[in-house]
């Protein structure tokens, strides 16, 4: 897989930096509602991320990973609003990550795994590595590590929530965040690299060569390139046996 492939996949994330900054709106909420409330926390969390949403616009970087995670953000200070009470601001990441978790499980389930499925949108290679056992098996193992990543935030933050943690739901957020994302990651990327090199393995230079010196030419300059010699040959040869032919002729 080139290097332009794994930075279309990465991107997909917001690279490195959209996975650290996805953790500042929470890392604000949960002490700015310990100090000073629940409204105060919401438009705190708000801002930072509304303030990250400028900060790409202004260097001219990808913005779409970050009006999403506005979008996210905007969506997890509602609920906590509707319920009033802070751990309310989790609730929507815990249940997107059981449908997640859900979803990509039912995937491998089906033989369709998810992540080759997206990866064939993304670099139009479609369904092809369908047809390959050993590429579909590179991809459930991607797609099992999504799995354990979702399922894994979900039951642990969801125990937390249900014992009213909301500062370890936090800590729990963060660090079940960007690092597991970036070991999942890392495990696509093998996968990404497996099959690609089995749906379209590199050409045998050798074979193309030998190919292109066996085909057919429709240069007429070449048929009288390889003509040219033996009529050469021919005519120094009777040049020797009649010796002023050619002269003659003249």
């Amino acid at each position: 897989m080139s290097d332009t492939n794994q930075q279309t996949m990465l991107e997909q994330l917001g690279g490195i930096s959209g996975l650290i900054y996805s953790t500042l709106p929470v890392l604000v909420f949960v002490p700015v509602n310990s100090l000073w409330g629940l409204t105060v926390a919401i438009w705190s969390a708000l801002g930072v991320a509304l303030a990250v949403l400028v900060w790409r616009l202004i260097q001219r970087t990808p913005i779409q990973p970050a009006i999403s995670g506005f979008f996210g953000v905007a969506l997890c200070a509602f609920i906590a609003h509707r319920t009033g009470d802070a751990k309310g601001y989790f609730l929507f990441g815990i249940y997107a990550s059981l449908v997640y978790g859900g979803a990509f499980l039912v995937s491998v389930l089906v033989r369709r795994p998810l992540v080759g499925v997206i990866w064939g949108m993304l670099n139009g290679q479609g369904s092809r590595w369908r047809s390959h056992p050993t590429a579909v098996r590179a991809y459930d193992v991607a797609t099992l590590a999504w799995t354990l990543v979702f399922l894994g935030r979900y039951l642990v933050q969801n125990h937390l929530y249900d014992e009213d943690r909301t500062g370890w739901l936090a800590v729990a957020r963060i660090g079940m965040g960007w690092p597991l994302t970036a070991l999942a990651l890392l495990v696509t990327l093998w996968a990404v690299r497996r099959a690609d090199r089995i749906v379209e393995p590199p050409p045998a230079a050798t074979a193309d060569d030998a190919s292109v010196d066996d085909a057919p030419t429709d240069d007429p300059g070449a048929g009288e390139a390889r003509s040219e010699k033996p009529r050469d040959e021919h005519g120094a040869h009777d040049e020797q046996r009649f010796p002023g032919r050619h002269r003659l002729h003249d």
